[in-house]
């Protein structure tokens, strides 16, 4: 703070020595006046402008002091106190602007949530006009064309249960329900969504489930698999697709193994990034980069750990760990 003040200040020091040399120089040219006297004025009110500065280091730096320490989530107004009336000038606009940034903000939340609210109600609404697709696609006698119109249909549906979950996962904390979910009945009923896209690309499952019952929430568990399902059938161009459950250690893991595309190295770190689309396959213009991203951060609030190992052309194992004496099993004894 001394170094601040000083630099503050350097123009009224260097406004003091050149007054001080001039009067030196004066006494210098001019014979009539004792060299020796201007040199002991000199020294004297160099020692009193010292002493002056000291005084107002002391008045003036504490209201600088205390706004740099001051916390963010403060108000100004009641913390720092202002004795000078520059001090009062500052304190006065950045109290005002403080202000208006918390009513913009205010006023962007609100906004946000509105827009919020009403995607949520157009995903509903274009849920049912969807649904009704869905039973007239089921009711064609053109086997061709069935399978064509149900793999749009499934790219629309994945694509607006995304959405949806996106706007939902902020208050996910907000709609979980904990229960025994029996993810053999779960699975299947993903894979039975799949079926149309797995047909057409000649993809089967293999699932051999040995921990069958999890305590977690099962639309979000739901989403989940789906998002690491629907991964592994998007990057895989034949054979089948493992499906595993096995306790390890206390933990009950389920492992999703496909022998697609696979992940590079220098991928593996960045997958459950944001927006984070493949370098390898950057060409691809149908990744959004977001199905992993909301997995991850869905996994994470059900306290669900993701592995991967994955290897390019050999294919990608994605691990969830479920851990049995996990923080919800207190609550679901209660």
């Amino acid at each position: 703070m001394i170094k601040l003040f000083i630099k503050e200040r350097r123009s009224w020091l260097a406004f003091y020595v050149a007054m001080q040399l001039l009067l030196l120089f004066i006494a210098y040219l001019d014979t009539s006046i004792r060299l020796t006297s201007v040199t002991y004025f000199t020294f004297l009110s160099t020692i009193a402008f010292v002493g002056f500065l000291f005084l107002r280091y002391q008045k003036e730096t504490p209201f600088y002091k205390e706004l740099k320490d001051l916390d963010p989530s403060m108000d100004l107004s009641e913390i720092v106190q202002a004795n000078q009336p520059f001090e009062e000038l500052s304190l006065t606009a950045l109290t005002n602007h403080a202000l208006h940034q918390k009513r913009q903000q205010a006023h962007n939340l609100n906004e946000l949530e509105l827009e919020k609210e009403e995607m949520l109600a157009w995903i509903h609404e274009v849920k049912t006009p969807l649904t009704a697709m869905k039973l007239m696609i089921d009711r064609l006698e053109d086997t061709k064309m069935k399978k064509q119109l149900t793999y749009e249909w499934l790219r629309i549906h994945l694509l607006l249960d995304q959405q949806l979950h996106q706007r939902r996962i902020s208050s996910m904390e907000n709609d979980l329900y904990m229960e025994k979910v029996d993810m053999e009945s779960l699975i299947f009923g993903e894979i039975k969504t799949l079926q149309s896209w797995c047909i057409q690309k000649g993809i089967g499952f293999d699932v051999e489930l040995t921990e069958k019952v999890i305590l977690s929430d099962s639309k979000w568990l739901s989403f989940i698999i789906r998002q690491l399902l629907s991964n592994a059938v998007k990057y895989s161009d034949s054979g089948d697709i493992e499906v595993k459950s096995f306790l390890v250690d206390d933990a009950i893991k389920l492992s999703i193994k496909d022998d697609g595309q696979g992940i590079s190295n220098r991928d593996l770190p960045r997958i459950f990034d944001k927006g984070f689309t493949s370098t390898t396959n950057h060409y691809n213009q149908s990744a959004s980069g977001m199905g992993l991203f909301l997995a991850k951060r869905a996994a994470d609030a059900l306290n669900i750990t993701i592995e991967v190992e994955s290897a390019p052309s050999k294919g990608s194992t994605f691990t969830l760990t479920f851990s049995k004496n996990n923080r919800f099993v207190d609550v679901w004894s209660m």
